[in-house]
């Protein structure tokens, strides 16, 4: 006798691809029989709540350095002077400013005229800030 192992193997059923349903339509009613739906509230998100953060602090930020900041447009200039050949900014700050000291003199040209130095050339007309 020979050893035969008998599966019984019945046919998987078929399955048949289900149908999408479709959206049917509707009748809404219209005009005076129509109310109104209320809005869905508002749902703020992580993102939409880092976003309104940031802006404030930026909006906060900004403000803060207009009002705050002592630049060249806070600085009232007395009068302007032109440098001679030879003329360093030390010289033209302790001649025109001679009542401050002179690396404070020295700094308030510089900055009533967008200087990032003490190079200054023969010619240049400089602003020189009032003190007070």
């Amino acid at each position: 006798m020979s050893a035969a192992v008998a599966w019984d193997v019945a046919p998987a059923p078929v399955r048949m691809p289900v149908r999408p349903a479709r959206p049917r339509l509707v009748s809404l009613p219209c005009g005076e029989a129509a109310k109104a739906v209320p809005a869905a509230p508002l749902r703020l998100t992580r993102a939409g709540r880092l976003a309104i953060t940031l802006t404030s602090v930026t909006a906060a930020l900004v403000t803060t350095v207009a009002l705050f900041s002592g630049g060249a447009s806070a600085m009232t200039i007395d009068h302007s002077t032109s440098v001679q050949p030879g003329q360093t900014l030390s010289q033209i700050a302790t001649e025109q400013l001679p009542q401050l000291p002179m690396a404070d003199a020295v700094a308030r040209i510089q900055v009533a005229n967008d200087l990032t130095g003490t190079q200054v050339h023969a010619g240049q007309t400089l602003l020189i800030p009032a003190v007070g």
